[in-house]
């Protein structure tokens, strides 16, 4: 880190509207965060979103300063029309895999491209995707079409497509949410689900794409209770779940960022819920609201990253290509268009 020891502290946060406030600043170049994220709020257009990250990374003073965001498709997109391109939700593709596996993968690699040129363009060098999520009859829609499909083979076999090509378009990917929150009967953004199904049904069905993806880069947890785990204890929190599950079982090897701290599942004041999910086993801290006091409290639990982890963010960058695939833009939305049999999104 430009010439420093020095390590950022383990979080993410987040900004409240699309230009950085002098507080904003202020707040960043002594908190020293990671990294950050962005939402809709956060989003104008083109050159207003480029200026954007360029401020957040100016005020850390790191040009490498990783920037997330949530660019999924269907109803997960915080860049949208009419500036940018409308995109199907994953479960199309999994529907196209029933039938043509190879041709949904391909189709899956171009959308991912797309949404990679997208991002590349106003800075942004994380997207929150692969959802890994297996959804089951029954369950909250909060995941929903989010998901490739209801077959764990299909999730993890696209998955790794959409993880692939993220890499490919010079993104950093992050899979989502570990352990798995296809079950879930309640929105974690404003509950605590609980998740009550017997450990050896999790290990046939919700744990398998986690698995075969256990090599990725970043993942993100899940803000659910499974009592057949770790009693009444949020995955996030539980040193249980993120020993013997995430990375035991599971085998993941990456780095493990919460989801938002601010989601109504989780209790406790902002500096608790901080240091719980740290002491737990998780590498990072994800608060996303903007909110300049919930963001003073998280700061007082943080703590620097571990070199560790420190090596694991330069070794996950020196994945990406020194130049993004060049193809036909048009052409890829078309045949996306007619392979899903959806209608074209203009640019």
């Amino acid at each position: 880190m430009s010439g420093s020891n020095h390590l950022p502290q383990a979080v993410v946060y987040g900004c409240a509207g699309p230009r950085l406030s002098v507080e904003e600043k202020r707040f960043f170049r002594d908190a020293d965060p990671f990294g950050f994220i962005l939402f809709a709020r956060n989003v104008e257009d083109k050159d207003q979103l480029r200026r954007l990250t360029d401020d957040l990374r100016d005020s850390v003073g790191r040009a490498d300063a990783p920037v997330l965001i949530d660019q999924e498709g269907g109803r997960v997109r915080r860049m949208r029309p009419p500036v940018w391109a409308e995109y199907p939700s994953m479960r199309p593709f999994g529907d196209l895999w029933r039938r043509d596996p190879a041709e949904a993968a391909r189709l899956l690699r171009l959308n991912t491209l797309l949404l990679d040129a997208d991002l590349r363009a106003v800075g942004i060098s994380v997207n929150c995707t692969p959802v890994l999520d297996v959804p089951v009859e029954g369950a909250h829609d909060v995941i929903g079409n989010r998901a490739f499909s209801t077959d764990p083979a299909c999730v993890a076999a696209l998955g790794r497509v959409a993880y692939d090509a993220c890499l490919e378009g010079q993104i950093l990917p992050v899979i989502k949410h570990l352990p798995g929150h296809g079950r879930s009967h309640v929105d974690s953004h404003h509950t605590l689900p609980v998740v009550d199904t017997p450990l050896p049904e999790l290990r046939g069905s919700d744990f398998l794409p986690f698995r075969d993806l256990k090599d990725a880069v970043f993942g993100m947890t899940a803000h659910i209770v499974f009592p057949s785990i770790d009693g009444d204890i949020p995955a996030t929190q539980s040193a249980t779940v993120i020993r013997d599950i995430i990375r035991g079982e599971l085998g993941f090897t990456g780095i493990l960022m919460t989801d938002d701290l601010s989601m109504k599942a989780l209790k406790g004041d902002f500096t608790s819920r901080a240091r719980i999910a740290l002491d737990a086993g998780c590498d990072l801290v994800l608060h996303c609201n903007g909110d300049m006091a919930e963001m003073t409290a998280v700061a007082e639990g943080m703590r620097a990253m571990t070199a560790g982890c420190w090596s694991q963010w330069l070794a996950a960058r020196a994945l990406l290509p020194a130049a993004a695939p060049d193809f036909d833009v048009e052409e890829a939305r078309r045949e996306i268009a007619r392979g899903l049999g959806l209608p074209l999104a203009a640019a």
